[in-house]
Formats: C-alpha cells, sequence, structure tokens
C-alpha cells in the first residue's frame, strides 16, 4: 500500500524563472502534472526611493513660470525708471577698460546659451529620474528669477552699452502697457537675438550668466564623472558665453559676479540638503534649515532618498533598441 502511495504521490519542487514560478516533477517527468506559472510582476528597485512625482514636477514649472513673469513685469517698470542716456553714461567698470566694446558679441552669448539649454534639456530627457531633476531645475529656476526681481527692482544702474538699443519711454505706466509688454518679452523667451528684448534696466543681476551657469551645474551633477570631455566643453561655453556678454555690454562685472554667486550656492546648498536625508529636517542644529526656501525645498524632496544615480535610458518606444540596458554612472 505505501508503495502505491509513492507511486502515486511525486515530490516536486518550485524553480524561479525569470518570468514566473514553475511547478516542476523533481524527476524531470512532466508528462503527469501540469505546469502551474505564478506572473511576477517586474518592479524598479528605485521605484520607492526615487518616486518620479510627475504632478510636483508641474508645481514646480508653474512656481518657475510665475516667476518668470513677475522678473518681466519688473523690467516693464524699472525700464520707465531708468537713468537718461544723456545724462548718465555707464560705470566704471575694469573689464570695459580692458575690452572694446563688440555689438555682435551678445548674439554669440545668446546663441551659446540655446545650444547649452537644449543640450541640458536633452541629457535631462533620457536620464531614468529625469522628472525629479527637472523639478529641482525648475524650483531654483524659479529662486533666480525671485531673487533677481528684486535686486532689479530696487536699484537701477545707467544703460552699459552706448549702442544697444532700448524701446523709448512712455513716461507713465499702466496695467495694459505692462502686460503687453510682459508677453512681448515671453513670445521671444527673453533673449535679445529674438528681437523681442528691447527694454532696458535688467542689469543686477546677471540672468545670462545664470542660465549658463546653471547649464554646466545640472549636466555636471547629472552625468558620470568619467564624462569629463562633456563637462569641459560645457564649461568652456559657459565661461565663453559670459566673456560675450560683458564684450556686448550687455551686463556690468559686478552683474555676472554676483549671478554666478547666487547661482552657485543655492544650486549647492540645494543639492547638500537633497543629497542628506538627515538635513531634512528643522532642528536648531541644521542651519542650513534657515534658507527662506527650506519649506519649498520639504515639498519637492520630502520622498527622494539619497543622491540620484546616473542612469540613463530612451524614454520613448521607438528607437528603444538603441537603449536597452541602462547606463550606470
Amino acid at each position: 500500500m505505501m508503495k502505491e502511495a509513492g507511486r502515486t504521490c511525486k515530490s516536486v519542487e518550485i524553480d524561479c524563472l525569470s518570468n514566473g514560478l514553475i511547478r516542476r516533477d523533481m524527476n524531470g517527468d512532466l508528462n503527469d502534472t501540469e505546469d502551474i506559472r505564478i506572473t511576477v510582476p517586474s518592479f524598479d528597485k528605485n521605484e520607492g526611493k526615487f518616486p518620479s512625482e510627475k504632478w510636483k514636477t508641474f508645481v514646480a514649472f508653474i512656481f518657475m513660470f510665475i516667476n518668470l513673469v513677475l522678473n518681466l513685469t519688473c523690467l516693464s517698470i524699472v525700464h520707465e525708471r531708468l537713468p537718461e542716456r544723456t545724462k548718465y553714461p555707464p560705470l566704471p567698470d575694469i573689464f570695459f577698460d580692458l575690452f572694446p566694446p563688440s555689438d555682435w558679441a551678445l548674439d554669440v552669448s545668446e546663441g551659446i546659451i540655446v545650444v547649452s539649454v537644449w543640450s541640458t534639456l536633452f541629457m535631462i530627457f533620457i536620464h531614468r529620474h529625469g522628472f525629479i531633476i527637472l523639478r529641482r531645475v525648475f524650483l531654483i529656476m524659479g529662486l533666480l528669477y525671485f531673487m533677481r526681481s528684486v535686486t532689479m527692482f530696487v536699484t537701477q544702474v545707467p544703460v552699459a552699452s552706448t549702442t544697444y538699443y532700448c524701446s523709448p519711454k512712455v513716461n507713465k505706466t499702466s496695467a495694459g502697457l505692462i502686460l503687453g509688454r510682459v508677453i512681448h518679452m515671453l513670445g521671444g523667451l527673453g533673449l535679445s537675438i529674438n528681437g523681442r528684448h528691447t527694454y532696458c534696466g535688467d542689469y543686477i543681476y546677471s540672468g545670462h550668466t545664470v542660465i549658463l551657469t546653471m547649464a554646466y551645474l545640472v549636466m555636471h551633477e547629472y552625468t558620470p564623472r568619467r564624462w569629463c570631455f562633456i563637462h569641459w566643453l560645457m564649461w568652456v561655453a559657459s565661461v565663453t558665453g559670459i566673456f560675450m556678454v560683458l564684450l556686448s555690454r550687455g551686463h556690468y562685472t559686478v552683474d555676472v559676479i554676483i549671478a554666478y554667486f547666487v547661482t552657485t550656492r543655492i544650486f549647492w546648498i540645494y543639492h547638500t540638503l537633497a543629497n542628506n536625508p538627515i538635513l531634512k529636517n528643522e532642528e536648531s542644529t541644521n542651519f542650513l534649515s534657515n534658507v527662506w526656501w527650506f519649506s519649498l525645498f520639504l515639498y519637492f524632496e520630502r520622498n527622494v532618498n539619497g543622491v540620484l544615480p546616473n542612469q540613463f535610458q530612451w524614454p520613448l518606444q521607438w528607437p528603444r533598441r538603441c537603449f536597452r540596458s541602462p547606463h550606470v554612472s
């Protein structure tokens, strides 16, 4: 009887395969049994640690856009308060004493900005954690636009260039006039190369320097360290673009220095807080929590734990075969 029970009851083992679980006979005889497959859903081990939270990225974009509009609104008002060129010449500047002005240099600077921004956006597009990077960029740019609006509004300096075209003043302001100017400048993305930035007074601090510095910092932070050629190329592009904006008299040297200092410090403080979860608190020993935008930081970074791994993948269905395995730094 025991022998008969042995013939009817066979031992089984469960093998774990990549596409599920299979019930298999130990003797390899599958004729008497059926395969039972249990599908195990695939998951990303970093999904819980680095959630995309796409809606937060959209909120960060709205925050940046509001402050961009505020920046252009302040410029529309400041344009009317600008010191008259006939009475107030450009301020003394050591760079202006060393290098003669060149009007064409502003177009070169803005051309470099366009290439740098699109290169950075493409890197973010193929980065596996692109939505997190985007909302960080949007938030930091929003903070920089807001602070630039304040410094631009409180102090006006004479126009640095004697040849740059500034639209005539109307000697009065109204909500409709300011709104029209803002929409006009938004259409040109704030660049003179598009022919829509003809209002003067946005000097302290340099928006060109902010964008060029941010492009380099983002590219350097979110690409592998061995991509040193790309890092050096972005650094040279940023330095060249800043040099050209000074050569064109688009800004004073102090505007560039302040822009570099403010941009790098906010970027480095933000990423120090983001990369160290222990600093996401408001304890008395965490002096970095005293920055005025700390509450905003906590809202956007609360669920991101640790340093983002530099992984890349092609996000579209075609041609995904070219990007089958992510690249890890």
